[in-house]
């Protein structure tokens, strides 16, 4: 399934019912608006930084997990059931979190990586429950004026939607947007993504566009850095916090369920290249494993995983 267009496969889901969404009533809690944040802020010190999990959404993907992972095998859902049980729902049902992540540094200014599923009337908010981001914030006591930098993993519609209102406003009116530069490159003219965040953050001069391994922030002996991870579309990237003897890895949609945890080589259907999408995961997972890192997680329904899982 290689090369399945993203867009059409999930608005033809959602028109034809493919594993029925969750109704705002069966989100879990802090998933939909005006929920208790309840279990939806999590968060880790790395050296001098203090990363804070947001669970902006919960909901059942459109089509079952054995239609996204075919490849998989019965050993391999078996192992990734024991990895994460939450996300296996009844009748082949794909449970799945949405996940952000705020980077708070010395001085209270804060780095966000990716921006949630948005509002309703978001393009994510066709096939996923909108988010609650900004609730969630003011739980955490983030004030939006305090985010100078906002890392996009790359420019999928569930890891976008806070970055700007649905009428084109930045939400973050003091950040700086960081994408890779192929990303932004691949977007097709006509694309619903550049219309929707690329053009308003142009038109405010607070689009970054950067090319391969970039350190964004450090203090105190810590660093942020942005290193390419392609595969799930050509200009992916995921976020490195280190320090002080700690490691983690923000990972964006290198896995995005725990069969690939456990099994790499494994594809989802929705990956532009499949091929090097396992390459990148099995690196980043040896490396990982390697350096004894804590995979920060956008999609498992636990935000920090162990990299060693066997």
């Amino acid at each position: 399934m290689t090369g399945v267009h993203r867009r059409t496969f999930l608005w033809g889901a959602v028109a034809a019912g493919a594993g029925a969404l969750l109704p705002a009533a069966a989100v879990p809690a802090a998933a939909h608006a005006g929920a208790s944040p309840g279990g939806a802020i999590t968060s880790r010190s790395v050296g001098a930084f203090d990363v804070v999990a947001l669970r902006d959404s919960a909901d059942t993907f459109p089509a079952t997990r054995t239609e996204m992972f075919p490849d998989a095998t019965e050993a391999d859902w078996q192992r990734a059931r024991r990895a994460d049980p939450g996300a296996f729902g009844p009748d082949l049902a794909w449970k799945l979190d949405f996940r952000c992540y705020a980077v708070r540094r010395p001085g209270g200014r804060i780095a966000l990586v990716d921006a949630g599923v948005g509002p309703a009337g978001s393009p994510g908010s066709a096939w996923a429950a909108p988010g609650v981001l900004p609730e969630l914030l003011a739980a955490a006591r983030i004030d939006v004026a305090d985010v100078d930098l906002v890392v996009l993993t790359h420019v999928h519609e569930d890891h976008m939607g806070w970055s700007v209102s649905t009428d084109g406003v930045p939400t973050f009116p003091n950040a700086r947007y960081v994408v890779q530069r192929t990303e932004v490159a691949r977007l097709a003219a006509t694309s619903p993504m550049r219309d929707y965040l690329i053009v308003p953050l142009q038109r405010t001069g607070q689009l970054r566009e950067i090319d391969g391994e970039v350190r964004l922030a450090g203090a105190r002996g810590s660093r942020l850095t942005a290193i390419p991870t392609p595969g799930h579309t050509v200009g992916h990237q995921s976020v490195l916090v280190d320090g002080h003897g700690r490691r983690m890895v923000i990972t964006g949609d290198v896995l995005v369920h725990a069969v690939q945890l456990v099994a790499p080589g494994v594809g989802y259907a929705l990956e532009a290249d499949q091929a090097v999408a396992a390459e990148t995961r099995r690196a980043l997972l040896a490396d990982a494993r390697r350096r004894r890192a804590t995979l920060a997680t956008a999609h498992l329904t636990s935000p920090f995983v162990n990299a060693r899982y066997p």
